[in-house]
């Protein structure tokens, strides 16, 4: 088999932790596996970086910056190979240059292009244990750049589908993907299994396991990527194709998303494309708008509800002033004590009564919904944030999802 194996800063940490993750890829290398490692920065050297860059500049150059950054990933590569090659391995590190990951020219933040695998397919037929640079590549026209949040991901499950592997094993320091957070509820189980869709849903919900960058390319890619620990044997959550699971769980989890806002517009004025002008500005200004729920009053006038990220809020409110001042909105009101709590599970698909049993756990807790949105897999409930944990609770109760 050919694994793509990839480990974050907490497995990296520390000299002692890349001599655990080099002990854990000998092991994987010994039962006949060709090997790529994607590896992260040692866990807090990212920050520091960016704190000797702020040294000198509040604004440094992005293509400076991405120059910077980039050297955590290649140090953590090199001490990782020289420890391999001491335990008596044939193991080589790349940048991501070497690796040939090329990207767009959007320093700090930019998208994998394409894969160019020789130089890793030359290496591994030669029997070499391949440790890549994660967070990195280069662009078009030869510049250093980076991949932003969840980058090493990305780069692992990019080079898992260019180089068609079996499997590309994300190690974190949880065991896996949880019915819902651990800490929350105790009861939650690890799942076996979680199809492309379920954990697109669930990361871009709050669960901080997996960024939802790199699920979606594993889903284009048709990459099969497992969640697990890299400070114990486990087995980890496989996350695949939805006909790749047998049994169909009617829910798989339940997510808590406490980051969020609520905006209130009342009085909104009844003219055709007024909604588009006030939802075109808040894009514009780069607010990214969760929820909406709009009811018309007997006045003709409209009443508008949406949420947003709570850092998108004084942009929000920025754009909503301009509109209060216009006399385009009578009022408006925010409410940034609310939570979202959604309940997801491809079993929805071919079942009824999910949303009614999600409704019915909320009235036994005296729980109020201010706004539901759902999808095909998808039920979420704004609710008030110091219910929170009682309702992740009570939803985790009534769907079973301990059994």
């Amino acid at each position: 088999m050919l694994i793509v194996q990839k480990f974050g800063g907490t497995s990296v940490g520390d000299l002692e932790r890349i001599q655990n993750v080099a002990n854990r890829v000998s092991k994987t290398k010994k039962e006949g596996h060709d090997l790529v490692v994607v590896v992260s920065a040692m866990s807090g050297e990212t920050n520091k970086l960016i704190s000797y860059a702020e040294h000198y500049s509040k604004t440094p150059k992005r293509s400076e910056l991405d120059m910077l950054l980039s050297s955590g990933e290649r140090v953590t590569a090199a001490l990782l190979a020289i420890a391999l090659n001491e335990m008596g391995h044939d193991a080589v590190s790349m940048s991501g240059r070497r690796a040939g990951i090329v990207t767009d020219n959007i320093h700090t933040k930019a998208r994998i292009e394409e894969i160019d695998p020789t130089m890793m397919q030359s290496a591994l037929k030669e029997g070499k244990i391949v440790v890549v640079a994660g967070f990195q590549g280069v662009s078009l026209d030869g510049n250093v750049t980076t991949l932003g949040r969840g980058g090493s991901d990305l780069s692992a499950v990019a080079i898992a589908g260019a180089l068609n592997a079996d499997l590309c094993e994300i190690f974190t320091d949880v065991t896996g993907i949880f019915t819902t957070d651990p800490r929350v509820e105790p009861k939650a189980k690890k799942l076996e299994k979680i199809s492309y869709d379920e954990m697109l849903e669930l990361a871009s919900l709050g669960a901080k396991v997996l960024q939802n960058r790199s699920v979606e390319l594993a889903k284009k890619l048709n990459v099969n990527l497992v969640s697990r620990s890299s400070f114990s044997d486990e087995e980890g959550t496989l996350i695949t194709k939805e006909e790749n699971i047998m049994e169909k769980p009617l829910v798989s989890g339940i997510a808590l998303d406490k980051n969020q806002a609520r905006i209130s517009l009342m009085g909104v004025k009844d003219r055709p494309g007024i909604a588009s002008d006030i939802f075109t500005k808040l894009a514009n200004s780069g607010v990214n708008i969760d929820m909406i729920i709009q009811n018309v009053g007997h006045d003709g006038s409209t009443n508008i509800d949406f949420t947003v990220p709570m850092g998108d809020l004084h942009d929000a409110k920025n754009v909503v002033d301009t509109f209060v001042a216009s006399g385009d909105i009578r009022e408006d009101s925010y409410d940034d004590s609310i939570c979202k709590v959604s309940v997801v599970g491809v079993g929805m698909k071919s079942h009824s009564g999910v949303a009614a049993k999600a409704f019915s756990a909320m009235a036994c807790e005296n729980i109020n919904i201010n706004m539901i949105s759902t999808s095909e897999i998808k039920i979420s409930m704004v609710i008030a944030q110091k219910y929170a944990e009682l309702a992740v609770r009570s939803l985790h109760d009534v769907y079973q999802l301990d059994k």
